[in-house]
C-alpha cells in the first residue's frame, strides 16, 4: 500500500514538473524594452490621411492593405465620443503613399428601436481578385453583436453587407495559417474558417468555455475573465511559428493591467486554446500587431513602455529571430499630436497600430489620440 502511495506521489510530482515546464515554455515570449533611451530611431515617411475639422471628430481602429497596386485604409469614425451610436466605417485609397482619396463611407450603422447602432472597422482579407472588408456592429447597450463583410473587385464599388454569423467585433481582420485556415483575432474569441474566400463557414472558438459568453465585443470581456479568475483579457494578435504553434498575445486592461501581455496558444490550428498565462513582454495597455518579415524574423509593433501608463508613446518595432525573445527594438515615432476637441476616451499618442509588409517597406497605420488617422512607413533594410 505504501509503495502505491509513493508511486502516486512520484507520478504527481512528474506531472507538476511537466506542467511547470510547459508553463515556462508558454511564458518564454518576452521583450527587453525598458525605455526608448539609447534605441535607434528609424528613418520614416508619414502622411496624415484623415484629420477632421468641425465634425466626425473620432477616428480609430484603422487597418491597411494593398490591393491591385493601390493602398487601401479603413477605420471607425464617430461624431465625438468613442463607440457611440452612429459610429460608421470610412475607407480611403491611394495610388501612392502621399496622395490619399477623400474618405467615403464604407458602411453606416442600422438602427435598434430608433437608435443608431455602433460600427467598428475590423480589417481586410484578400482572395484572388477580391478584397473583403469586415466590420462589427452592436447596439448602444453592447448587445446583438454581429460581424459583417463587404467585398469588392476595385476597392471602390462594394457589395451589400453579408452576415458572417459570428457574434464578435474583431481586433484584426482574418489572417491565414500555414495550412490555409483563416483566423480572426478577437478579444477572447478567435473564429476560424476553412472557406478560402473568408465569407462564410466561420466557427467560434475561445479559451473560455462556451457557457461563459454569448458574444465578444469591447464590453463583454470582463465577465468571463472574472469568472475564470483572470484579468480582463482583450484585443489579441497572433503569429504562427514553424512548429505550427499559434501564439496569440493578449492585452490586459482596466484594474488588471500590470504592464505585461498575456498569452494563449493553439497546437491544433486554432480549434482549441490553452489557458492564458502572463508573459514577460511589456505593454502600455494598448492594441498591438504581430507579423513576420520577409527574412522570416517575427515582429511586433506597439507601445511597450510601462512608465507612462496609457500614454501610448513611443511607437516601437521589436523583432525576434525565434519568435520568443524580441531582443531588438527600434523607435518608429514619438512626436506628439495636438488634439482638436476632447471626447470620451480620446487620448493616446499612437493608437491601435495595424501593419503591412509591402514592396520593401513596413507600413503602420495608427490613430492619433483617436481623432486623426496617420500612415507611417519605413524601409525594411534599416531593421538589422
Amino acid at each position: 500500500m505504501l509503495k502505491t502511495v509513493y508511486r502516486i506521489l512520484a507520478a504527481t510530482s512528474i506531472i507538476i514538473q511537466l506542467s511547470d515546464i510547459a508553463h515556462a515554455q508558454s511564458t518564454a515570449i518576452r521583450n527587453n524594452y525598458t525605455t526608448e533611451q539609447g534605441l535607434p530611431h528609424l528613418t520614416i515617411e508619414r502622411t496624415m490621411i484623415f484629420s477632421p475639422e468641425k465634425e466626425w471628430l473620432y477616428s480609430h481602429h484603422a487597418s491597411i492593405t494593398s490591393f491591385k497596386g493601390k493602398l487601401v485604409a479603413m477605420w471607425s469614425n464617430g461624431l465625438i465620443d468613442e463607440d457611440s451610436p452612429g459610429q460608421r466605417v470610412l475607407i480611403s485609397t491611394a495610388d501612392n503613399f502621399k496622395q490619399w482619396s477623400k474618405p467615403v463611407v464604407l458602411a453606416n450603422p442600422s438602427k435598434t428601436k430608433d437608435t443608431l447602432n455602433v460600427l467598428t472597422a475590423a480589417g481586410f482579407y484578400q482572395y484572388k481578385d477580391t478584397l473583403v472588408a469586415y466590420f462589427g456592429e452592436y447596439d448602444k447597450h453592447r448587445n446583438h453583436t454581429h460581424l459583417w463583410a463587404k467585398y469588392s473587385k476595385d476597392a471602390i464599388h462594394w457589395s451589400e453587407p453579408i452576415d458572417m454569423h459570428v457574434p464578435l467585433v474583431p481586433n484584426h481582420g482574418p489572417e491565414a495559417l500555414k495550412n490555409g485556415r483563416l483566423i480572426i483575432s478577437g478579444n477572447f474569441s478567435f473564429p476560424y474558417t476553412d472557406v478560402k474566400d473568408g465569407l462564410s463557414g466561420w466557427k467560434m472558438t475561445s479559451f473560455y468555455p462556451d457557457s461563459l459568453y454569448s458574444q465578444d465585443n469591447p464590453a463583454m470581456f470582463y465577465a468571463p475573465a472574472k469568472k475564470m479568475g483572470l484579468p480582463p483579457l482583450c484585443e489579441g494578435s497572433f503569429y504562427q511559428t514553424d512548429d505550427g504553434i499559434i501564439h496569440m498575445l493578449l492585452r490586459v486592461t482596466g484594474t488588471g493591467w500590470k504592464g505585461k501581455l498575456w498569452l494563449t496558444e493553439s497546437k491544433d490550428n486554432g480549434t482549441s486554446w490553452s489557458k492564458p498565462t502572463e508573459t514577460a513582454f511589456s505593454d502600455n495597455d494598448s492594441k498591438f500587431h504581430f507579423g513576420r518579415l520577409p527574412d522570416k524574423r517575427f515582429y511586433y509593433v506597439g507601445i511597450p513602455d510601462t512608465l507612462h501608463h496609457y500614454d501610448r508613446n513611443p511607437l516601437v518595432l521589436s523583432v525576434a529571430v525565434d519568435g520568443k525573445y524580441f531582443d531588438k527594438s527600434f523607435v518608429i515615432a514619438n512626436q506628439p499630436y495636438q488634439l482638436k476637441r476632447a471626447g470620451l476616451w480620446k487620448g493616446g499618442e499612437y493608437g491601435y497600430p495595424h501593419t503591412m509588409v509591402y514592396k520593401g517597406y513596413l507600413y503602420v497605420i495608427i490613430s492619433r489620440k483617436k481623432e486623426s488617422i496617420e500612415v507611417i512607413r519605413f524601409k525594411l533594410n534599416q531593421v538589422q
